[in-house]
């Protein structure tokens, strides 16, 4: 598998934990209560960090070949 294919994966990756963080959230804000609700919120919170950590590094690890 060649770098350029595998840093594709990599952001694949990265937009589904964003898409996950969406989904999250929205079940946060306006489905749940309580104590789901905190879990949820905190849930989105890590796939957003993850997910901007990986697009941070595919953006920043610069241009490949091939």
């Amino acid at each position: 598998m060649s770098p350029a294919l595998l840093k594709m994966y990599i952001s694949f990756v990265g937009m589904g934990l964003m898409f996950l963080a969406l989904i999250t959230l929205y079940f946060s804000r306006y489905k749940l209560k309580g104590f789901f609700k905190a879990i949820t919120g905190f849930l989105a919170f890590i796939f957003m960090a993850t997910a901007g950590l990986i697009i941070f590094f595919v953006v920043l690890s610069g241009p490949t070949t091939g």
